[in-house]
């Protein structure tokens, strides 16, 4: 007779926890970091160019997204349903080709529209403040509400001309932060590895 508590012969390997993965690879997981940072400090010191990629990098977004809307298409058996799906992809084709024959004309486009979208947006979360229990942290919803507000009016305020810069802007603060983020998880797992 065995003993229950005997160990197996064929012990379950373990899986480890995700930041344990992170931990052997560090070194890379800053230098990508560090890569972010810079592209973000390049993006931020040639904000029309950096904005000219976005737009570029979002038209070849809708070309992709076009060409699978149309194979999905396919798919449907109903002339109804086809032809509102093929009709889709072609549109989405034909907002990324135009993103790519004018890149500056798209990027004024695509400003406007987020100009509105954040003020849509702040207004809606300083209703949501108002209307939220008085225990709860109402006060930080309004405050992001009206700063998404204010932020929106900015850009919608120097529309078109804001259209040149915002979305560079835009970019090259998120790929910093990103950057950051990058390089504080590397060393995080590089201090768990000691």
């Amino acid at each position: 007779m065995t003993d229950a508590s005997s160990a197996s012969p064929n012990p379950q390997p373990t899986i480890p926890a995700p930041f344990d993965l992170l931990k052997a690879k560090w070194g890379w997981i800053v230098a990508l970091g560090v890569v972010y940072a810079i592209a973000g400090v390049v993006a931020l010191g040639s904000v029309v160019m950096a904005t000219v990629v976005s737009v570029l990098i979002v038209g070849f977004m809708m070309i992709l997204s076009g060409v699978f809307e149309i194979i999905n298409s396919f798919q449907f058996k109903s002339w109804g349903k086809f032809i509102l799906w093929f009709l889709l992809g072609l549109l989405y084709i034909a907002s990324g080709v135009i993103c790519y024959l004018n890149p500056l004309l798209a990027a004024a486009a695509l400003t406007l529209m987020l100009g509105i979208s954040l003020i849509v947006s702040g207004v809606l979360r300083i209703i949501l403040a108002f209307n939220m229990k008085s225990e709860s942290p109402w006060i930080w919803v309004g405050l992001s509400g009206l700063l998404t507000v204010i932020l929106g009016a900015i850009l919608l305020s120097g529309w078109p001309l804001s259209g040149l810069y915002a979305l560079g802007i835009f970019l090259g603060i998120d790929l910093i932060f990103a950057g950051a983020a990058w390089i504080g998880l590397g060393l995080a797992a590089r201090s768990k590895q000691a």
